[in-house]
Parts: structure tokens; C-alpha cells; sequence
């Protein structure tokens, strides 16, 4: 049987519409507050419709030397234009975009997980230093 880390994908985000992007500084100063944004679909759109959507994307931490990751926010996304007139037809499509004030003490990789309800989790990273 296979483990579930052997199904997270991963893929360069300017060639594949899933990989979750992480737009965030390089390096920070220790316990300032920063923002970190996660989108989907930055250079090849994604869909985003009833029958094909992210449906939620996870941030986490983790610092440089430390035993496992923690999460830092976790943002679904509830409605796709779903209506009683049919998919598509709702007056409601949440987009998979999503933004956290962090703050850290210590230098470490920032990780995105995005979840597609057609293709699976997929996964990116981006190491950020304290300075």
C-alpha cells in the first residue's frame, strides 16, 4: 500500500496550474510580523468550477533543524458556484487564494499543500531567513 507522503506531487508552478505558489520575504527580522501568500494557478490558471477547484490549501513551518513542521493556517474553499439550477449557476465561487500574518524566530522553509478535488495533493516549499 502506498503512503500518503508518496502521493503528494510536486512540479515547477510556472508549468503546472496546482502547485501552490508562496509569495513571501527572502529573509525577515526575528519576531516582525510578515505576510505570506499562497495562490494557486499564478501562471497557468486553475479552474475554479463546480466539478473541478482547490478545495482548501494548508501553510506550514518549519524551522531549520527542528523535528516536524507546524501548521500555520489552513483556509477552505467552500463554494464553487454550486446552485439548485445546476453546477456552475451559483452566484458564489470562493477563490483559492489566501494570505497569514507570521511572525518566527528562527530561520526555516515555509511549506503550501493545496488539495484539487480532481488531481490530488500537491505540495511546494520556500526556505525564508531570519535576520
Amino acid at each position: 500500500m502506498a503512503r500518503l507522503t508518496e502521493q503528494v506531487q510536486t512540479a515547477d508552478w510556472k508549468s503546472e496550474k496546482h502547485v501552490p505558489v508562496i509569495e513571501a520575504p527572502d529573509k525577515v527580522k526575528a519576531d516582525e510580523i510578515f505576510r505570506v501568500t499562497v495562490s494557486i494557478g499564478k501562471e497557468i490558471a486553475h479552474p475554479n468550477k463546480t466539478e473541478h477547484h482547490i478545495r482548501w490549501i494548508s501553510l506550514y513551518y518549519q524551522e531549520n533543524g527542528g523535528k516536524y513542521p507546524r501548521q500555520a493556517a489552513h483556509v477552505e474553499f467552500t463554494c464553487h458556484g454550486e446552485s439548485i439550477e445546476g453546477p456552475d449557476k451559483g452566484p458564489l465561487f470562493t477563490h483559492h487564494e489566501a494570505t497569514a500574518a507570521l511572525k518566527i524566530s528562527k530561520s526555516g522553509t515555509l511549506y503550501a499543500l493545496a488539495y484539487c478535488n480532481i488531481h490530488g495533493l500537491w505540495q511546494s516549499e520556500k526556505p525564508i531567513t531570519v535576520v
